[in-house]
């Protein structure tokens, strides 16, 4: 019986691994934003580790693939167990943190796969902690599969294709879309709401400083409040979260004016997305400027799109010798919709049909 229940958490474990790790490892990048988030101020305040996000995402992804192969092959069982062991603990302190405290809503276990609430997220992780320590007061009937040489043979071989997937996903598209954004998707649709859809349950809190301590009160607290209290803030608090459409905070905004009803119905819609132009990859700005002569060409409306302020627009435009209006959208917003900076994406009647990474223009269908 020990046994049995050994192996069947040895395939659990490792398969799982593997899933997780290969959805994150479609998109890297997507999994150094959520990084990124948690080295920010509100989270972690270590700000100093978000230029490393995605290389520690890329080293984690395939940490997490190589070490579900190592398990279910049976290489080196002792170093592998410690490895998933130590991994899971720091993963079950960092969702236990996200839903405690509610600072990051979600922790992208499954990329955009499958999105998790906080407390799903640490409940997914202590149910693979209570397995890995099955494995790890078990390691005895944890047999390698194979003779030593084919078990190290499927162990490197996982290391090489792990890494030429991220290769590959980085300089180009990942392989599976699963963004709210992906070809196929009609923007105004995915933004509505349908009729009788749940509505989020808010609380305002109001924050007032009393004797030198903020406090803070309900609206039915705000007729106690103590003389000589002094107002500080108002936030509101989220009860229950109501629906959400997969595209919520998409805008077109140019000179104060969102322009997003009217270029949506363009029937030939270039756009040029970047969402920081100060990071923007030179080798891709530079390609942009002919692709816009020869889309306005072939009749499509060409534009840009960035959370870039128009100082840093201005100067890139002349940089490049970029002749495209800009539009702002916020940066969180844009890093949906593509990966790449900067990426071309075709819309016809608010419909995507086409995306692809500077690398790939060559593959437009104009």
């Amino acid at each position: 019986m020990k046994n049995i229940i050994t192996q069947f958490s040895r395939i659990f474990v490792g398969v799982l691994f593997i899933i997780s790790g290969l959805i994150k490892l479609n998109d890297p990048v997507g999994f150094s934003y959520k990084l990124a988030e948690y080295f920010s101020e509100p989270v972690f305040n270590m700000p100093f580790l978000e230029p490393f996000a995605l290389g520690l995402a890329i080293f984690l992804v395939i940490l997490e693939v190589v070490l579900g192969v190592m398990l279910l092959v049976g290489y080196k069982t002792k170093t592998t167990i410690w490895s998933l062991l130590l991994l899971i603990v720091f993963f079950t302190f960092l969702t236990f943190y996200s839903a405690y405290f509610d600072v990051v809503k979600d922790c992208g276990c499954f990329g955009d796969a499958l999105h998790l609430t906080p407390w799903e997220s640490f409940t997914k992780d202590v149910v693979l902690l209570f397995f890995i320590l099955i494995l790890f007061f078990n390691q005895k009937l944890i047999k390698p599969l194979f003779a030593t040489q084919k078990t190290n043979f499927a162990v490197y071989v996982s290391v090489v294709l792990c890494a030429f997937m991220a290769v590959w996903v980085l300089n180009h598209n990942p392989i599976k879309d699963f963004r709210p954004y992906k070809v196929g998707t009609n923007i105004e649709k995915a933004m509505e709401i349908p009729e009788g859809a749940p509505k989020s349950v808010v609380e305002m809190i109001f924050i007032y400083k009393v004797n030198g301590v903020d406090k803070e009160f309900t609206e039915k607290d705000l007729m106690n409040i103590p003389e000589g209290a002094i107002f500080v803030d108002r936030k509101d608090k989220v009860i229950t979260e109501g629906y959400m459409p997969p595209i919520h905070d998409f805008t077109m905004t140019k000179d104060d004016s969102d322009y997003k009803e009217e270029l949506l119905k363009e029937p030939k819609l270039l756009i040029f997305v970047t969402y920081d132009l100060t990071l923007s990859s030179p080798d891709g700005l530079k390609k942009l400027e002919k692709l816009n002569q020869e889309a306005k060409a072939k009749g499509y409306k060409v534009i840009g799109m960035t959370a870039s302020g128009a100082d840093v627009i201005e100067k890139t435009k002349k940089e490049y010798g970029l002749n495209v209006d800009f539009y702002f959208c916020d940066a969180t917003a844009l890093k949906t919709v593509e990966r790449a900076n900067p990426s071309i994406v075709v819309v016809q009647n608010g419909t995507i049909v086409q995306k692809v990474h500077y690398n790939d223009i060559q593959d437009l269908r104009l």
